[in-house]
């Protein structure tokens, strides 16, 4: 007899609550094995392929794609020791089965955070047989869903705690809606179909125009990587009294020296592996720039260790990877480093961890073009180092007016870890060993 069990949304580490549905992998029915990923999720920071701990046939899947689940909340059921798909697995039926104590608990997922016990709504679908006590109405198919002229009585056909904060956050009547899912379940989208539609109006004044006009455009949810990305910078900039200082260098010889370290046989090297070379030396003599500020203690915490940022554009925004002790690697490892991190952000694939515990960080602007920025320090680092575009550009070299690859190099530091000298201080010597690489050799 195959025992049923129920596998829940795990833990994804990194302080995570909850992940979008990217792409279901299976299918009800399907045959999964132990630890086969069943469907993509789009958490916060990175796309995340999730393993189930069960192996069988699958009996039911929650959540639709698009739709956001909380952590411990079901993802889908495994019909344990069924070797094809049981009568009625279409339908979706759901049971639940205590994993606890039992012989088949899951294993912990390797590469994720402990399992959660928060509770989650669950709703039991009893298996549609072909006979029925009373005929039953089918609606017409509509193109999306609308809300119904009368509440109907009895609980709301709601599973996900989401679509209900979305509905309340919105004053959507959540009893007036018709829903789409299987048995009448009311899905996130539903609910968005409901705020995209225009409300309608009986008799529009011509007062009344401009406000409806400012309430047409499109609208994007802050959710996701935006929306984190956007609670980072808002609390960075709510929490860091930051200030920027710049300088222009002349990085011809910095560039002469890589074309030169390029003509050999071996591994290619990167102008940011150059730069990120440099920063970590800068780093070294200027620590107070690699701390962090604990606002409990009231305590600037200078870090030993130098875990270096870089951003990266990619299709679903602008991320921010992490090469992990940066100090200790040579320019051919940091090149190389740099090129793994960037396809896995392209590619949507970097784990939760590759984009966090950095203690400072890079920022290359010059590949859009631009000279010059401002940017917001990346909480809860204490600076960032900015790079722009280099190109030629009229200087004064040996005293005689050339055209020299110039670059110009920002710092945007927490003024709470140190003041203008430090940070002066470091610009100058970046700009030093932009300039003339040898005093970077200098240094070591």
């Amino acid at each position: 007899m195959p025992q049923v069990m129920e596998f829940k949304l795990p833990d994804l580490g990194e302080g995570l609550t909850e992940a979008e549905i990217v792409r279901w992998l299976v299918a009800v029915g399907d045959v999964v094995a132990i630890d086969q990923p069943v469907v993509e999720v789009e958490t916060a920071k990175a796309m995340v392929e999730v393993p189930c701990p069960y192996g069988g046939v699958v009996t039911a899947r929650f959540g639709e794609e698009g739709e956001e689940l909380p952590v411990g909340a079901p993802l889908i059921t495994v019909a344990v020791g069924a070797e094809s798909a049981p009568a009625g697995a279409a339908q979706v039926p759901v049971a639940e089965a205590d994993a606890e104590g039992s012989a088949n608990a899951p294993r912990p997922l390797i590469g994720y955070g402990s399992d959660h016990s928060r509770p989650a709504r669950r709703r039991r679908v009893r298996p549609v047989t072909s006979a029925v006590s009373a005929p039953v109405a089918v609606p017409a198919p509509v193109a999306a869903p609308v809300p119904v002229p009368a509440a109907p009585a009895g609980p709301v056909p709601v599973i996900s705690p989401l679509v209900r904060k979305l509905a309340r956050d919105n004053g959507v009547d959540l009893r007036a809606l018709r829903g789409s899912g299987p048995e009448g379940l009311i899905l996130r989208s539903d609910v968005e179909a409901v705020l995209r539609t225009p409300a309608p109006v009986a008799a529009p004044a011509a007062s009344a125009a401009p406000a409806a006009v400012a309430a047409r455009g499109e609208r994007i949810p802050l959710k996701g990587l935006r929306g984190a990305v956007a609670e980072k910078l808002s609390r960075s900039r709510r929490e860091i009294p930051e200030a920027t200082c710049w300088v222009d260098a002349d990085a011809t010889e910095l560039m002469a020296a890589r074309a030169a370290m390029n003509a050999v046989d071996g591994p290619k090297i990167s102008v940011l592996a150059l730069l990120a070379r440099i920063c970590t030396a800068a780093l070294a003599r200027y620590p107070e720039l690699n701390s962090t500020v604990d606002l409990a203690a009231n305590e600037i915490v200078r870090l030993p260790e130098v875990h270096l940022g870089f951003a990266a554009q990619t299709e679903r925004g602008l991320m921010v990877p992490v090469v992990r002790d940066a100090h200790t690697r040579s320019p051919e490892s940091l090149s190389a480093e740099f090129a793994r991190l960037t396809e896995l952000a392209r590619a949507g694939k970097l784990a939760p961890s590759d984009l966090t515990g950095g203690t400072f960080t890079l920022n290359n602007y010059g590949v859009f073009g631009v000279d010059g920025s401002t940017p917001i320090i990346n909480h809860p680092e204490a600076a960032m180092l900015g790079v722009g575009r280099i190109i030629p550009k009229p200087w004064v070299y040996r005293g005689e007016l050339a055209v020299r690859q110039v670059v110009q190099l920002s710092l945007t530091f927490d003024h709470r870890v140190c003041d203008g000298g430090a940070a002066g201080g470091f610009l100058r010597y970046v700009a030093d060993c932009v300039e003339n690489p040898a005093v970077l050799l200098r240094g070591l």
